[in-house]
C-alpha cells in the first residue's frame, strides 16, 4: 500500500508537473511572456534545466527586451547545449549581451553562429569590420546633438511621436478614467493614442484624442496627410474597437486603419484598409513627401524575416495599389519596425538585422531613382544598447523625435527630443590618370562615411571633376574613386569644421600597352601557394578579364638570378601554373589563357646576373609576374 501510496504520489506530481509546462507553453505562444517566465523559471528551481524550458524562459524575457535575465537565461542554455542549440540562440545570446554592452563577447558569439551556419548580415559585417561597435559608439562621429527625454514620459509605456503644424501625437499604456484592460505581454494597460500642445521641445496639455479611433484594444502608431484631416492608425484587429477577432491559432494581430476629421474637430468615420488579413500583422504607417505612398510592416507570408516594410500606391480616387516587400536591402532575417521617411526621401526605420549597438536600432537609406542605398547606423546618441525606435524628424530637418527603452529613461519605453545638425560639406576634386595626368571622365566617386555606409555618389564630368554633399561631422570621411581598367584610389578627409574640401584622386591604369601591370605577386620561399595577398592583386586581373570578354593573356612567371638554374625554371613554372589556376577557379575560361609559363632567370630586367654583387632591391626588380594580353578585343 506504502508503494502505491508513493507512486501515486509521485504520478500526482508527475501530472501537475506536465501541466505547468503546458500552461507556460500556451501563455509563450499567446505572447504572454510575463506569465510564461514566472512559470518556467518555477521549472527550473524545481529541477528542470531542459533546452526547451531553458529556451522558452530566455526567449520570454528576450521578447520583452530584458536584456539582463535574457543573458542569464540564454547563458545557462549554452553552457549546457551549445552543440545542440541552433544557431538563432547562439545570435540570440550575442544580442543580448549587446544590449548590456559586452560588445566583444557578443562578436565572439556571432561568429559562432556564423561557424554554425548563421547568415545574418550583421554577423557577415563584424567579420569584415572587426571595429564597427568602436565607430558606432565614436562620440566624434555624431550626426545628431542632444538627446532630451520628455517631461510627458511616465512609468509606463510612451512611444510613436507624431508632428503636426504645434499638435503632438503619441502612443501610451499610462491608465485612463475607468476600466483598464491588461496586455498579458508586458502587463500594463492597453495602448491608446494621446496628443499634446508642442512648446519648445517639450509637450503639455495632454490628453486622449478626440473622436472614436480608441477602443479597449491597442491603437498606437499613426500618420496624418499634411492637410490634416486624414489620419492611418494601427488597432488590434477588432471589429468596430468592440470584439477582437483572432486566427486560427487564436492570435490577434494588428491591422491598419484609416480615420478622417468630422466638421467637429473629431476623428470619425474609420475604414479598415484592404489588405489587411487575419491570419497575419499589418501596421506601423508612414506617408511618402507627397503622400502618394504608404509604407507599413508586415509579417504576412513570402517576406524575408520576423517582419518585413512594405509600400503600397494610394491612387486619387482612394483606392490602393498592391502591397510591394521593399527587398533585401531593406528587410533582413530579423526584423524591420517602424518606418518613417523624410521630405528628402530618406527611410528612416528600426531593425535588429542590420548591424547595430544592441535591440532595435535607428538606421536608414535614400531613395533615389525608385532603388533604396545602403543602410547605415548614425550610431550614437540616435542609438543605444537597448531598443530605440519610431523615429521621425521635422520638415527642416532640424530637430525630431524618437523612442527608446535605453537605461535612464522615467518608464518602459519614453519619448525623447533630439537635434540634428543642419549642415553640409562639399568635398570635391579632380580623377587623374596617374600617368599621363589626363582627367578621366565618368569614373565613379563614393563619399563613405565612417559607419561604412554610402552618402553620395557620383560619376565625373567632362573634365573629371566631382562634387558630393556630405553631413557636417566631427570625423573623417573616405573618398573612393573607381573606373574601369584602373586600380581605385581612396583617401580619408577630415572635415571637423569645413564647409569644404578638395580631395583629387589619381587612378594607377591596370594596362599598360600590352600588359595588365599589378604589384607583385609574393610566394613563400620555394613554395607555389597563392597567398591572401596575392589574391587581392589577382582580383585586378580577374576584374580586367571580365571587363574585357575577348581577352586573351599569357602568363610568365620570372625569378632572380640566385639559387640553381634548372630549379629557379622549375619553381616559376609552378608558379606560374598556380596563378593561372587561380584564374581558372574565378572563373576565366581556359580558352582566355593562352599559355603559363616559368622562365626562371632566363629574362632578368637588369645586370643581376649569376655572381654579379646586387641589392635587395635589384634582385626584386627580377622576381615578378608578367600577364602579356595577346588579344585585347
Amino acid at each position: 500500500m506504502r508503494k502505491l501510496l508513493l507512486l501515486l504520489s509521485f504520478l500526482g506530481i508527475t501530472i501537475a508537473y506536465g501541466q505547468q509546462r503546458s500552461t507556460a507553453d500556451r501563455y509563450f505562444e499567446k505572447l504572454a511572456y510575463v506569465k510564461s517566465a514566472a512559470l518556467y523559471r518555477n521549472m527550473v528551481k524545481k529541477g528542470d534545466s531542459s533546452m526547451h524550458v531553458l529556451s522558452r524562459l530566455g526567449d520570454s524575457y528576450y521578447y520583452n527586451t530584458d536584456m539582463k535575465e535574457a543573458e542569464n537565461w540564454y547563458g545557462i542554455l549554452i553552457s549546457k547545449y551549445e552543440q545542440e542549440v541552433e544557431p538563432d540562440y547562439l545570435f540570440r545570446y550575442a544580442q543580448a549581451l549587446k544590449g548590456n554592452q559586452k560588445y566583444d563577447e557578443a562578436v565572439k558569439w556571432m561568429k559562432v553562429s556564423a561557424e554554425r551556419g548563421g547568415s545574418d548580415p550583421e554577423i557577415l559585417k563584424l567579420l569584415e569590420e572587426g571595429d564597427y561597435y568602436t565607430r558606432l559608439t565614436n562620440p566624434r562621429a555624431k550626426l545628431f546633438g542632444h538627446v532630451h527625454n520628455l517631461a510627458i514620459n511616465t512609468e509606463y509605456s510612451d512611444f510613436g511621436g507624431f508632428i503636426l503644424d504645434d499638435r503632438f501625437y503619441f502612443a501610451s499604456t499610462r491608465p485612463s478614467a475607468g476600466r483598464n484592460k491588461i496586455y498579458d505581454w508586458n502587463k500594463q494597460p492597453f495602448l491608446n493614442i494621446y496628443t499634446g500642445h508642442r512648446i519648445g521641445n517639450e509637450v503639455d496639455e495632454v490628453k486622449k484624442l478626440d473622436g472614436k479611433v480608441n477602443t479597449k484594444y491597442h491603437e498606437a502608431t499613426l500618420a496624418i496627410t499634411s492637410d490634416g484631416k486624414t489620419m492611418y492608425f494601427t488597432r488590434d484587429n477588432a471589429d468596430n474597437g468592440k470584439k477582437s477577432e483572432e486566427d486560427e491559432e487564436g492570435t490577434v494581430h494588428l491591422q491598419l486603419y484609416k480615420a478622417t476629421l468630422d466638421d467637429a474637430g473629431k476623428w470619425d468615420n474609420i475604414t479598415a484598409l484592404p489588405f489587411n488579413d487575419v491570419s497575419y500583422s499589418v501596421g506601423h504607417p508612414a506617408l511618402s513627401p507627397d503622400e502618394k505612398k504608404l509604407y507599413f510592416v508586415s509579417d504576412m507570408p513570402g517576406g524575408y524575416g520576423v517582419t518585413d516594410i512594405y509600400v503600397v500606391d494610394i491612387y486619387d480616387d482612394g483606392s490602393y495599389g498592391t502591397p510591394q516587400n521593399l527587398g533585401n536591402t531593406i528587410n533582413t532575417r530579423g526584423r524591420e519596425m517602424f518606418p518613417f521617411m523624410d521630405k528628402n526621401g530618406v527611410l528612416y526605420f528600426s531593425s535588429n538585422g542590420h548591424p547595430g549597438l544592441g535591440g532595435l536600432d535607428i538606421v536608414k537609406s535614400e531613395l533615389r531613382n525608385g532603388q533604396f542605398g545602403n543602410v547605415t547606423n548614425p550610431g550614437v546618441p540616435i542609438n543605444s544598447a537597448l531598443d530605440d525606435f519610431a523615429f521621425m524628424i521635422n520638415e527642416d530637418n532640424t530637430e525630431g523625435y524618437l523612442s527608446s527603452n535605453r537605461l535612464g529613461g522615467q518608464g518602459d519605453d519614453d519619448i525623447y527630443h533630439f537635434t540634428a545638425r543642419d549642415c553640409n560639406v562639399i568635398i570635391s576634386g579632380k580623377v587623374t590618370d596617374i600617368r599621363t595626368e589626363e582627367p578621366l571622365v565618368e569614373a565613379s566617386v563614393r563619399l563613405i562615411e565612417p559607419g561604412g555606409g554610402v552618402v553620395a555618389h557620383v560619376l565625373t564630368d567632362v573634365d573629371g571633376m566631382y562634387k558630393l554633399t556630405g553631413d557636417c561631422l566631427d570625423a573623417s570621411y573616405t573618398v573612393v574613386a573607381e573606373m574601369e581598367d584602373y586600380r581605385s584610389n581612396q583617401k580619408e578627409v577630415d572635415v571637423k569644421g569645413k564647409e569644404e574640401a578638395k580631395v583629387n584622386l589619381p587612378l594607377t591604369p591596370l594596362i599598360i600597352e600590352d600588359e595588365i601591370v599589378i604589384k607583385p605577386i609574393y610566394f613563400d620561399y620555394d613554395k607555389w601557394d597563392i597567398r591572401s595577398d596575392a589574391e587581392y592583386e589577382l582580383e585586378h586581373i580577374v576584374s580586367v578579364m571580365n571587363a574585357h570578354p575577348e581577352m586573351i593573356i599569357k602568363i610568365e612567371s620570372h625569378t632572380d638570378s640566385r639559387g640553381n638554374d634548372a630549379y629557379n625554371e622549375k619553381l616559376s613554372d609552378h608558379r606560374a601554373k598556380a596563378t593561372r589556376d587561380y584564374l581558372y577557379s574565378r572563373g576565366i575560361a581556359k580558352d582566355r589563357i593562352e599559355s603559363a609559363i616559368g622562365y626562371g632567370e632566363k629574362k632578368l630586367l637588369n645586370h643581376c646576373a649569376n655572381g654579379v654583387d646586387c641589392t635587395e632591391e635589384e634582385h626584386q626588380l627580377n622576381r615578378r609576374s608578367a600577364f602579356i594580353i595577346v588579344n585585347k578585343e
